[in-house]
């Protein structure tokens, strides 16, 4: 079964209605830039509460390694998805903070995926590609590029995903998990809940 991770939570009232829904982890948003960041000591009031077993991560631009793990412990989270240009030994070192790390890549046409390579057992996501944006576009990308790629390990559907195009996205690619942000809102960080409910069914929850 295709996970689920509701990313942009900024309230405690859309984090649970997640869970009840079905999601199986959170993304809590640290880049200021994004119009879904979370300051640390909001987030970890709405982790703090969380039941077990779901997971929680962090997303972060170009942070430096020290800041990571002082907001990863401060807030409980379990996995740091990372958007910058962080290489294979900046995500590995995120271990000794006892976190998970994830790669993301912004897929374009011309994509090289001899880059993921040296990423080897470290967790993939692919986003769409748009120029001087890190993530968190809204926007697919030409998933056939992915089919046609040899991707080992887990990896994680993002970009444009909406209730409407995850059945799709997963009968297709059949990745380990699916991640939406923009595709379940009603404004940037404020979630719409029949769209979350909906999205999650349409992934393979029931």
């Amino acid at each position: 079964m295709t996970r689920v991770k509701i990313c942009g939570i900024t309230s405690k009232d859309d984090a649970f209605k997640a869970i009840k829904f079905g999601a199986d982890a959170l993304g809590f948003v640290f880049y200021k830039k994004s119009p879904r960041f979370i300051s640390p000591s909001r987030a970890r009031n709405i982790i703090s509460i969380l039941p077990p077993f779901i997971s929680t991560v962090g997303v972060f631009v170009n942070e430096k390694s020290g800041a990571i793990g002082d907001i990863a412990g401060f807030c409980g989270l379990t996995h740091v998805q990372l958007h910058g240009d962080e290489d294979p030994a900046f995500c590995r070192r995120m271990e000794r903070y006892r976190v998970r790390p994830i790669k993301a890549f912004r897929i374009s046409d011309t994509f090289d995926f001899g880059l993921i390579r040296k990423y080897e057992g470290i967790s993939l996501l692919f986003d769409a590609w748009k120029e001087g944006v890190p993530g968190g576009t809204g926007e697919t990308f030409n998933w056939d590029i992915l089919r046609q790629a040899d991707i080992r390990g887990s990896w994680t559907l993002s970009g444009g995903l909406t209730p409407d195009n995850v059945a799709q996205a997963v009968g297709q690619l059949n990745p380990y998990a699916v991640d939406v942000s923009s595709g379940v809102e009603s404004a940037p960080g404020i979630k719409d809940h029949h769209k979350m409910q909906s999205f999650i069914l349409n992934a393979g929850h029931k």
